[in-house]
């Protein structure tokens, strides 16, 4: 009976993070405060994605469907990064870094590539576990929508435009 009832709770916490969110109008849901290591060693925090629109995306590349949409999310920024839009993708803690390091040499990933080694990154966006889960923040640094899978990139798109022309 206990199996049972963690189970289907697993199951129902599952089914609650799938999809997109979709934050309401007005209301504030800053970004959280985090620090990212990434691939040259420097460092970023949040506050360094302000003023700009920016998709954080947690990703691994072990992950099929990471892997799968990141041409994607190459040619999104490609296509919106001279308007004031950025991209950071941040690997997962347990994926080993010289994978991640060869993924964005060997794939050309024209963005900022960072490795959440302590998993601390993804704990201060919600404990993000599963990947890919991607984050659309304005240019206030507050966090629009939330894709748990691979995003609806037409939709993304008309998102990331409407943001652009926001002051």
């Amino acid at each position: 009976m206990k199996k049972t009832l963690v189970a289907a709770s697993a199951v129902a916490l599952l089914a609650l993070g799938s999809g997109a969110d979709y934050l309401t109008a007005g209301s504030s849901n800053a970004a959280p405060m985090a620090t990212y290591v990434l691939l040259d060693g420097s460092q970023k925090t949040t506050a360094d994605l302000k003023g700009r629109v920016t998709l954080v995306n947690f990703w691994a590349t072990s992950c099929v469907t990471c892997v799968g949409e990141m041409p994607k999310v190459i040619a999104t920024f490609d296509k919106y990064h001279a308007q004031g839009f950025d991209t950071l993708a941040v690997a997962m803690s347990y994926d080993p870094p010289s994978y991640v390091i060869n993924y964005a040499q060997t794939r050309k990933l024209p963005f900022d590539v960072a490795i959440d080694n302590t998993g601390a990154a993804a704990n201060a966006w919600g404990q993000v576990q599963l990947t890919p889960t991607t984050f659309l923040v304005n240019k206030r640094g507050e966090i629009v929508k939330r894709f748990v899978g691979e995003p609806d990139f037409p939709e993304l798109h008309k998102l990331i435009e409407k943001l652009l022309k926001e002051a």
